[in-house]
C-alpha cells in the first residue's frame, strides 16, 4: 500500500461540510500564527487606545488624500504619498516581529516624523527644486536620510532579501570605479544620491506613480469589497459549483482561490483565507496533506496573474510598456485560465487515481439560492471589468466606480427585496439587510491605507535598484552578460531569465520583482525574439512598440510569481503545509508539480502570442484556447501518470509530447497533439474496457 491510501476511519465518516464563517477560536488563533510567520504584512501593531484611533485617523487622512488626488491631480503626490506610506510603516510594524504589539517605542515615533519630514520637504519645496540646476549639501544629507528610513521601513514591512538587493546596487553604484569589468561605472556620490531621491528615475519613478493612482485605490476597492462578504460567497460558490464532483472539496480550493485572485494580491493571504476551510475538507475527504496544501497554496498563488488586479503589476505594465491597461488584462486571460484548468486537471486525475469522491449533495449549498441571495456581491467585480474592458475611461475612475458600487450594493439589494414580492416580511427583509454602514466605511479607509504599505515601500525600493541601473546603465551590462552566455540562443536566454526571476521572487515581492527583472533581462529578451523570431515580432512592431515588449515583460512576471511555491522559500507552500500539518518542502514540490502550467505557458507565449490575444481573430482565439485545454490535459495525463488506470511510460511520454505541442498554437502542432493524445485515451479505455481502475483499489468503478 502507498502513503496515498486513504485512512479507513476518514473513509467512513460522514464528512461535514465547512462552510465560510465557520471558524472557530482556536482555529482563528491558528491562522493568525501562521500569518504572522509566513506573512510579514501580518504583523503590525494592534493598538486599542489612544495611539490606535491616532493612527487610524493618520490612515484614513491618507486614504482621503489619495481619493481627492484621483479628482483633482496633485503635483507633488508622489513624495506625499511616500511620507505617509513611511509614517504608518513606522508607527505601525515594529523593528523586530517578536516585540510587542501593543505600544510604540519613542524611537519609532520620532523615525516616523523624519521620515514624513523629509519627504514633506520635498512637496513644500517641490518648485525650487524643479528649477534649480545644483543642490544644496543639506539637501543630499535629507536624501540620504530618506534612502536609509526607506530601507528601513521596507526591512520591517516588506522583508529583508529586497533591502540587500537594492543595497548591493548602491553599493556597485558608489564605488563603481574600483568594480571590475561589467559593474565598473564612474558616477560621484552627490550624483548617484540626487538621482535616487530627487529625479523622476529613482525611488519616485513611474512604480511610486503608478502606486499613487491605480494600485492604492484598486487596493481601497479590494478593502471595500472584503467587506461586503464576497470572500465567504466565493468559498460558498465554489461549493455549490464543484463540491459534490469527484474530489470536490480540492476543486473547490482551486475555484475560490481564482475567484478571490480576481481581488487580491497576496498569495499567503489567499492561501490562509481559502485554505482555512478548503484545506480542512480536503484532508477529511481522503487527500494527502501535502497534497491539500500544495492545492490552495498553487491555486492562491495564480490570483496574482489572474486579472482585473494581477498582484498590482499590470499597472506596472502600463508604464513600462505603453499599453493600455484593458490589453494588458486582456492578454494575461488565457495564460490564467490555462493555469487553473492544469490544476484542475491533475485535481480530477488524483481524485481518479485514489478514487476519492465529493461532498454530498444535502449538505451543500445552492447555486440557485447563493446568486438570489448573495449574487448581487458579484456586482462591483463585474461592473469594473465592463468598465475597464468595454469603456474609454482610466483604471482610476474604475476602480471608483467600483468602490462606490460596493458601498451602495447592499442598500440596492434590500431595495429590491422591499420592491419584489417574495415570500420574506418587510420586517425581515429590513433585520437581514446588508449594507455597510458609517464605521465599516471608516474601517474599508484604513484598510485601504494598510494594504497598500507593502506594495508602496516595495515599489520605491526596487526604485532604488532601477534609479542605479539607469544612472550606471549596469543593467544594460548584466543583460548582455546574460545573451553572451546564453550564446545567442533564445531558448537558453528564456531560461537564464526563469532562474533569475524565480531567485529574486524568493524574497522579493511581485511589484518589485517585476520591476527589476523587468528592467534587466526584458530588454535582452525583446533583442533575441528580434534575431530567432524575426517574423513575428515583425508583426508585433507593426501593432506597436509595447507589443512587442509585451511577451516578454509578461514573461518576467509570470516567473516571479512562481517563486512562492517554489521550493526552497515557497511562503505561500508553507502556509498551506501549516494549516495541513504537513512538510513544508514535500508540499512546496507538490504545488511546483501542481502549477507546472507556470513553467510552460510562459515559453508558449514567447514564440506564440495569440495565448496573449494579441492581434487574432475571436475564433483563432477559441481554437487556440480549445487545444492548448487539451494540451494542459495531456501534460495533466503525464504528471499524473494516470487517465483510467496507471500509464506506461510509452503513454506517458506520448500524453507529455502531445500536450506540449497542442500548448503551441500551430496547425501541424495541433494535429500532431490531437493524435497523440488520442491514442493514448483510446489505449488505454481498451486496456481498462472504460472502466476506472484507481491504483489504491483494484475493483473497477464506471465512469
Amino acid at each position: 500500500m502507498t502513503d496515498n491510501l486513504k485512512d479507513p476511519a476518514v473513509v467512513e465518516e460522514e464528512p461535514v461540510v465547512a462552510t465560510a464563517g465557520e471558524v472557530d477560536a482556536d482555529m482563528q488563533k491558528e491562522l493568525d500564527e501562521i500569518m504572522l510567520k509566513y506573512d510579514r504584512e501580518s504583523t503590525y501593531r494592534r493598538l486599542s487606545d489612544y495611539r490606535g484611533t491616532i493612527i487610524a485617523v493618520l490612515a484614513i487622512l491618507f486614504s482621503l488624500i489619495q481619493l481627492y488626488h484621483t479628482f483633482n491631480p496633485l503635483p507633488y503626490i508622489r513624495p506625499l504619498h511616500l511620507g505617509f506610506v513611511m509614517l504608518l510603516a513606522f508607527l505601525l510594524y515594529p523593528a523586530k516581529k517578536s516585540m510587542r504589539k501593543d505600544t510604540i517605542p519613542w524611537y519609532d515615533v520620532a523615525l516616523a516624523v523624519i521620515a514624513f519630514g523629509v519627504c514633506m520637504y520635498q512637496v513644500i519645496n517641490l518648485k525650487n527644486l524643479n528649477a534649480r540646476l545644483r543642490l544644496q549639501d543639506y539637501e543630499r544629507i535629507l536624501a540620504i536620510i530618506g534612502i536609509v528610513l526607506l530601507l528601513e521601513a521596507t526591512r520591517r514591512v516588506v522583508g529583508l532579501p529586497i533591502v540587500i538587493i537594492a543595497s548591493v546596487f548602491i553599493l556597485v553604484a558608489l564605488f563603481g570605479k574600483y568594480m571590475p569589468g561589467f559593474l565598473k561605472s564612474g558616477n560621484s556620490w552627490k550624483r548617484i544620491v540626487e538621482h535616487l531621491w530627487y529625479d523622476q528615475e529613482g525611488v519616485f519613478g513611474t512604480a511610486i506613480g503608478a502606486c499613487t493612482t491605480f494600485i492604492f485605490l484598486f487596493m481601497l476597492f479590494g478593502a471595500f469589497l472584503e467587506k461586503t462578504g464576497v470572500g465567504e460567497f466565493f468559498i460558498d460558490l465554489a461549493n455549490a459549483l464543484a463540491g459534490a464532483s469527484r474530489g470536490g472539496p480540492a476543486k473547490v480550493a482551486v475555484i475560490s482561490s481564482a475567484l478571490m485572485g480576481t481581488v487580491s494580491g497576496s498569495s499567503v493571504a489567499n492561501t490562509v483565507g481559502t485554505g482555512s476551510f478548503t484545506i480542512p475538507m480536503m484532508k477529511k475527504m481522503g487527500y494527502r496533506p501535502q497534497f491539500a496544501g500544495a492545492v490552495e497554496a498553487s491555486a492562491s498563488t495564480g490570483g496574482q496573474i489572474m486579472p482585473p488586479v494581477m498582484g498590482a503589476a499590470a499597472f506596472l505594465m502600463v508604464d513600462s510598456i505603453g499599453l493600455p491597461y484593458a490589453q494588458i488584462i486582456k492578454a494575461a486571460v488565457i495564460p490564467a485560465m490555462l493555469y487553473f484548468a492544469g490544476i484542475l486537471l491533475i485535481v480530477d486525475l488524483e481524485s481518479k487515481k485514489h478514487n476519492l469522491m465529493g461532498l454530498p449533495k444535502d449538505q451543500l449549498p445552492k447555486v440557485r439560492t447563493l446568486m438570489a441571495e448573495r449574487g448581487h456581491l458579484m456586482a462591483p467585480l463585474l461592473i469594473i471589468i465592463y468598465v475597464l474592458v468595454g469603456t474609454s475611461l482610466t483604471p482610476a475612475f474604475a476602480a471608483l466606480i467600483g468602490i462606490a458600487v460596493a458601498a451602495v450594493i447592499g442598500y440596492v439589494k434590500t431595495l429590491l427585496d422591499l420592491l419584489v414580492p417574495n415570500d420574506r416580511s418587510i420586517e425581515t427583509v429590513l433585520e437581514q439587510r446588508t449594507g455597510l454602514k458609517g464605521r465599516d466605511f471608516l474601517e474599508c479607509l484604513e484598510t485601504g491605507a494598510r494594504g497598500v504599505l507593502s506594495v508602496a515601500l516595495a515599489c520605491g525600493t526596487s526604485g532604488i535598484v532601477s534609479g542605479v541601473i539607469t544612472v550606471t546603465g549596469i543593467g544594460a551590462r548584466i543583460g548582455d552578460g546574460f545573451a553572451k552566455l546564453a550564446g545567442g540562443h533564445l531558448m537558453l536566454l528564456l531560461f537564464f531569465t526563469m532562474i533569475t526571476s524565480i531567485i529574486l521572487g524568493m524574497g522579493v515581492p511581485t511589484t518589485a520583482n517585476y520591476i527589476i527583472t523587468s528592467s534587466v533581462m526584458a530588454p535582452v529578451v525583446i533583442k533575441a525574439m528580434a534575431v530567432a523570431l524575426p517574423e513575428l515580432v515583425e508583426g508585433l512592431s507593426a501593432l506597436g512598440d509595447g507589443y512587442v515588449k509585451l511577451p516578454a515583460h509578461m514573461f518576467t512576471f509570470y516567473f516571479g510569481i512562481v517563486a512562492d511555491i517554489t521550493p526552497p522559500v515557497c511562503l505561500a507552500a508553507m502556509a498551506g503545509a501549516a494549516i495541513a500539518k504537513a512538510d513544508p518542502i514535500k508540499t512546496g514540490f507538490e504545488a511546483t508539480r501542481l502549477a507546472i502550467a507556470a513553467f510552460l505557458i510562459p515559453y508558449m507565449f514567447i514564440f506564440s502570442p495569440q495565448l496573449l490575444m494579441v492581434n487574432v481573430a475571436w475564433y483563432t482565439i477559441l481554437r487556440v484556447m480549445a487545444t492548448a485545454l487539451l494540451g494542459m490535459y495531456g501534460v495533466a495525463m503525464f504528471m499524473q501518470k494516470f487517465y483510467m488506470s496507471r500509464l506506461n511510460i510509452i503513454q506517458q511520454l506520448m500524453a507529455l509530447a502531445g500536450g506540449l505541442m497542442l500548448i503551441d498554437p500551430g496547425l501541424y502542432t495541433d494535429m500532431i497533439g490531437i493524435g497523440l493524445i488520442a491514442a493514448v485515451i483510446v489505449w488505454n479505455r481498451i486496456q481498462t474496457k472504460g472502466k476506472i481502475i484507481p491504483i489504491d483499489n483494484a475493483k473497477p468503478l464506471t465512469t
